[in-house]
């Protein structure tokens, strides 16, 4: 079983599920004046970064006073913000190396979908980054008085979770911030991408509605000049091509680390079946995919029953699983969830109704309902994800932008797997 761990102060990790180095240098280029002070966007017609850079370098000297102030206000912010659950707000990503694919895209499709090698190219950013886009040049100034602007994926309790942690952290740091919600509708993000572009902020970021359609949508932001950050929801590996930066879960790994320890609990035999995250998303593939796959290659005496898209609604779950319950008996025995709110809701309350509670549920999490069904033993095990720090991430990750300094071009906020052993670690919930 891969090792499980909660990401403290987080480092390269070496072993088991490798990590990222890419990075890229937004270094000043020659001298500055010290007395140049920009509270503006980058330009368009800035120079290429580098991207292929393995170490950090000197910060820049020349952003003059608002460069300094910003460097306290963030080094400020690091140290004194935290998540409702007392964890650091703006906690360090932990950066991930791509292992070698076993075959191009084209070939690994053809897989089954328990097959993990499938499924490479949409749990890695394993792109070619000698097609990156001329990105724009950090204007090494700092990132007080810098404003961006953030369109998230759609209206959730965790959305509203996220919004204020990334409201919270720009304030702390000098930043300020519009916040555009296009509830989950595609063409109405598409919409908002072009009005953000148009009001020429110094930053965008978008939590992408669909993974297959982000390439098109940072094409757009870095192409008119404005660096474009990717928050929380995994993009198509080519689209990192016009992505200064990813932050946000490392939604495979952590759902690889859950099925991991469903394997564990169900002693290697059993059925299990899955609710999905919504269709086509990243967290669809991750939370669906990586633990089928995992499950099969470690364990190949347990089966998947059956994968259904019920949604979020508690009753629609219910009656998913109540069927289940019904078409294969005593075959089932684990269910594995996309959500740990309404999801888990739902099917342990059609487990009780059936006097099925020996069925083993896990999901990805934590929402506060979630860690209540924990703690009174109906749901087993969730993963840990702060919506907060993921908000947090890409705030740190542009401040350091704006500040001259070198940002990975991947990074990712920590996770653990809660159970009833440490749920109180993990309280109170964020959301």
């Amino acid at each position: 079983m891969r090792d499980m761990f909660l990401i403290r102060n987080p480092r390269k990790i070496k072993g088991g599920r490798k990590m990222f180095k890419k990075y890229v240098a937004v270094l000043l280029s020659g001298l500055m004046l010290v007395s140049a002070v920009s509270l503006t966007g980058c330009g368009s017609d800035s120079k290429e970064s580098d991207s292929k850079a393995d170490t950090k370098t000197e910060d820049s000297s020349g952003g003059g006073d608002n460069l300094a102030e910003s460097k306290d206000l963030l080094a400020k912010a690091i140290e004194e913000l935290k998540t409702t659950d007392n964890h650091p707000l703006l906690e360090e990503g932990t950066t991930f190396d791509v292992p070698e694919a076993k075959g191009d895209a084209e070939e690994l499709e053809k897989l089954d979908d328990s097959d993990i090698n499938k499924w490479h190219y949409y749990e890695y950013l394993d792109w070619d980054d000698s097609n990156d886009a001329k990105f724009p040049e950090s204007p090494a100034d700092g990132q007080k008085g810098k404003h961006v602007i953030v369109i998230v994926h759609g209206a959730h309790a965790w959305t509203t979770c996220y919004q204020e942690a990334f409201e919270e952290a720009c304030e702390a740091v000098g930043m300020t911030c519009d916040v555009y919600d296009p509830n989950w509708d595609q063409s109405t993000q598409d919409g908002y991408v072009d009005q953000a572009i148009n009001e020429s902020p110094d930053a965008i970021v978008v939590i992408p509605v669909s993974a297959d359609h982000a390439g098109q949508q940072f094409k757009k932001i870095t192409k008119a000049g404005i660096p474009a950050f990717c928050s929380n929801t995994l993009p198509e590996a080519d689209a990192m091509n016009n992505i200064l930066a990813y932050t946000g879960p490392n939604d495979w790994y952590q759902m690889r680390n859950l099925a991991s320890k469903l394997g564990e609990e169900l002693g290697g035999k059993g059925g299990v079946c899955y609710i999905t995250h919504n269709v086509g998303t990243s967290p669809y593939y991750a939370r669906t995919f990586g633990p089928m796959s995992t499950l099969a290659e470690e364990y190949p005496d347990i089966k998947s029953l059956d994968v259904q898209s019920p949604g979020f609604e508690a009753s629609a779950v219910k009656q998913v699983v109540s069927d289940w319950i019904t078409k294969y008996g005593d075959d089932l025995n684990a269910i594995v969830l996309a959500d740990d709110s309404d999801q888990a809701i739902g099917a342990t309350e059609a487990c009780k109704a059936a006097g099925r509670e020996d069925i083993i549920i896990v999901a990805a999490g934590i929402s506060k309902q979630g860690a209540e069904l924990i703690q009174s033993g109906q749901l087993k095990y969730a993963s840990y994800q702060s919506c907060q720090a993921d908000a947090g991430l890409v705030v740190r990750t542009m401040s350091e932008y704006f500040n001259g300094e070198e940002i990975p071009r991947v990074a990712y906020i920590g996770t653990d797997i809660i159970s009833a052993d440490n749920v109180e670690d993990f309280l109170p919930c964020q959301w």
